[in-house]
């Protein structure tokens, strides 16, 4: 299968059709004498103990944080909030729903506020928030691919670790020949970034745009390709299909029948709360490769940081952003307290001094390898409408894997549904596939 970069995006393009200009509404800033105080939404753990060491450095500026849940539940509050003009002055996101944030004005073009550390990102990491040569949200955290897999079980089986699709399908075959009862990996239906990341690396842009308008390729030939391949691999037993995180995984997860995951970095801190007594058991390694040689990978989750148009408090709301994503201290606090990767350089370059996660205490090189990854990403352009593409492709493939039809058909039929659920809004829109 030929592989291929996706495009950059065109600029100006995308800033004409992405958004529109929309009047300031309302405030969330809440004065009080001469301090300024901000109020914060974002998810996970160690989110209040990072907020408290800039309230303990900044005594003028204080957040206020709140979680407000993760995902698309998050951008649906912050939609609701924005509306009623009393959103949070920042606010956590997932790259997949900020394209959705611009065009419904939730996000505040933050290009000059932010221009001091344009440059402390990579240019993939980077062009997941910038639409139109304007920013739109700070990076905070990464989610370069790797395969996460378990060592001991490629070891028993006298399988070498695989560097190409190609050779993972050898070694998830030969593995579940000698063990009936184990898969390398699973390949659940409803994990769209896992579909769109390896369909990514072997050249199909699900989403892009230019001048003329957007361009859908969910259909495209190279995916279909990779769709085939993948559902060659489950009709052998090779893989597996069931929902990543479900009861079943989990029990598997942890007597050693799936024996692998390819995810984004984060997958090994899932895995370690998910199986604790599996630790020493793991390691990572790049994404297998559909060309041999081509070594870019995508990106499958992360979050970033929006100073939202309600602010009355732009510029210190951009300051914390930047101290909690492109700082020393604040990307050293997103890997001791919040234990996620950061998107900046400086933070990817801090963890490499860090202890690897308790699911492979043994890597030690796993920083490395980490970075070694984020040096070649593949930029990513998210549709208007990828919460619609999820939910179809979860019931389309879902149903194709039970009735034992084609799984390619399943990413024709979301495609149908995303174009012309665009098409209704007014994009113009064209296909790959």
């Amino acid at each position: 299968m030929q592989m291929r970069h996706p495009k950059t995006v065109r600029a100006a393009a995308l800033a004409t059709l992405l958004i529109g200009g929309a009047a300031l509404s309302g405030c969330s800033a809440v004065g009080g004498d001469d301090v300024v105080r901000l109020e914060y939404w974002g998810w996970g753990v160690g989110q209040g103990e990072q907020v408290a060491l800039w309230n303990a450095a900044n005594p003028d500026v204080q957040v206020r944080h709140t979680d407000a849940g993760g995902g698309t539940d998050s951008a649906a509050k912050l939609l609701t909030s924005s509306r009623a003009g009393n959103a949070p002055d920042v606010a956590l996101a997932e790259y997949t729903t900020i394209p959705s944030l611009v065009i419904a004005d939730v996000p505040r073009d933050i290009t000059d506020l932010v221009a001091d550390v344009d440059d402390a990102f990579t240019e993939g990491t980077w062009a997941q928030t910038t639409f139109g040569g304007q920013v739109y949200a700070l990076p905070q955290d990464a989610g370069p691919m790797v395969l996460t897999y378990r060592a001991d079980l490629l070891a028993e089986t006298g399988q070498a670790v695989p560097t190409t699709w190609q050779e993972f399908g050898d070694v998830a075959r030969a593995v579940h020949e000698q063990r009936p009862d184990t898969v390398l990996a699973a390949v659940p239906a409803g994990e769209l970034g896992f579909w769109a990341g390896v369909s990514a690396q072997a050249g199909a842009d699900w989403w892009s745009v230019d001048e003329d308008g957007w361009t859908v390729g969910i259909a495209d030939e190279r995916m279909l390709e990779v769709a085939d391949f993948f559902e060659q691999l489950a009709a052998d037993g090779s893989i597996d299909t069931d929902p990543v995180l479900s009861p079943e995984y989990n029990k598997r997860v942890n007597d050693g029948t799936i024996g692998g995951w390819a995810a984004g970095i984060w997958a090994p801190s899932v895995l370690g709360g998910v199986a604790p007594d599996t630790s020493g058991s793991w390691e990572i390694t790049p994404l297998p490769e559909w060309t041999p040689g081509d070594a870019a990978v995508p990106f499958q989750g992360g979050s970033a940081l929006i100073v939202t148009k309600n602010s009355e408090h732009p510029e210190e709301a951009a300051a914390f952003a930047k101290w909690m994503n492109a700082s020393t201290e604040g990307n050293q606090s997103l890997l001791d307290v919040r234990g996620v990767y950061p998107a900046s350089i400086e933070g990817q370059e801090l963890a490499i001094g860090n202890a690897p996660p308790s699911l492979m205490p043994q890597q030690t090189e796993f920083y490395d390898v980490a970075a070694e990854v984020s040096e070649d990403v593949l930029p990513t352009t998210w549709g208007p409408n990828v919460a619609l593409a999820t939910t179809t492709l979860t019931d389309e493939l879902n149903a194709a894997i039970r009735a034992g039809t084609p799984w390619r058909d399943a990413f024709v039929a979301t495609q149908a549904v995303v174009v012309a659920d665009m098409e209704e809004v007014g994009y113009q829109v064209t296909t790959n596939g």
